[in-house]
């Protein structure tokens, strides 16, 4: 099973210092973070751990090989 694309672009969002899921279905109404919308399926969340506050591109198109961080992928979608 695919992910559902959420979109095609990164979410790019300034992060504090903290704990976060990564939703990983794209079903999520909270993108690029999880709500729970992948119950039932085979996804689960990729929890992240920043150390420090920085902005992050998080993937949007579910797609990218660097896991919940973009890496361009949607550009070949």
């Amino acid at each position: 099973m695919n992910p559902t694309i959420a979109q095609k672009s990164p979410f790019v969002l300034p992060m504090k210092i903290g704990r976060y899921h990564w939703c990983a279905c794209g079903r999520s109404t909270g993108q690029p973070f999880c709500d729970g919308s992948h119950k039932g399926t085979e996804f689960a969340p990729k929890t992240v751990d920043l150390t420090e506050a920085k902005t992050v591109a998080w993937c949007g198109c579910k797609h990218s090989k660097n896991g919940a961080f973009c890496d361009g992928s949607h550009a070949k979608l």
